[in-house]
């Protein structure tokens, strides 16, 4: 005996929302997502040069790395590690910083430290590519409370990015 979970109008139903949904958010596109590289800041210019320009002279983020080299003699090679999640972009993940030699153009926080990695937005200049509208709870992944009051520091949450 067969026992049927849904009638034949039920899965034609599931069938059509199914549809559109995969038209409205292609399946390529979640895949893709996932397999996004970064690709440092300097490629973000080509494009971006105005955000690039004011990020790049303003924002102490993008000399993140030096900031935490002064600190290095004080510290142990676990603890100076430590510091590249949020001092480096894409630290622990595919394709992320790995060492000053080996993936120098990340070294510093950078445009993809808070969009993400930017291969696919780089190659295809579709913003649903990239991570646009940013909100506080992207900016806590490093600003916040436990680093803010270890450091005696007070981040400025929306200052200094672009």
């Amino acid at each position: 005996m067969m026992v049927r979970i849904f009638s034949k109008p039920q899965v034609l139903i599931w069938a059509f929302l199914f549809g559109i949904l995969w038209c409205v958010y292609p399946a390529e596109r979640v895949f893709s997502q996932q397999s996004a590289t970064y690709v440092g800041s300097k490629v973000c210019m080509e494009c971006h040069e105005t955000e690039y320009t004011k990020f790049s002279t303003y924002a102490k983020k993008a000399s993140s790395y030096e900031h935490i080299r002064k600190m290095q003699r004080g510290l142990t090679a676990e603890e100076f590690q430590g510091c590249f999640e949020c001092h480096t972009t894409g630290y622990g993940k595919p394709g992320g910083f790995k060492s000053e030699k080996q993936t120098p153009n990340l070294k510093n926080v950078g445009c993809e430290s808070c969009h993400g990695p930017g291969s696919l937005h780089a190659k295809s200049e579709d913003s649903e590519d990239i991570k646009g509208k940013l909100t506080a709870a992207d900016c806590e992944t490093c600003h916040n409370k436990e680093r803010v009051e270890a450091f005696s520091y007070k981040p400025l949450v929306y200052g200094g990015a672009h």
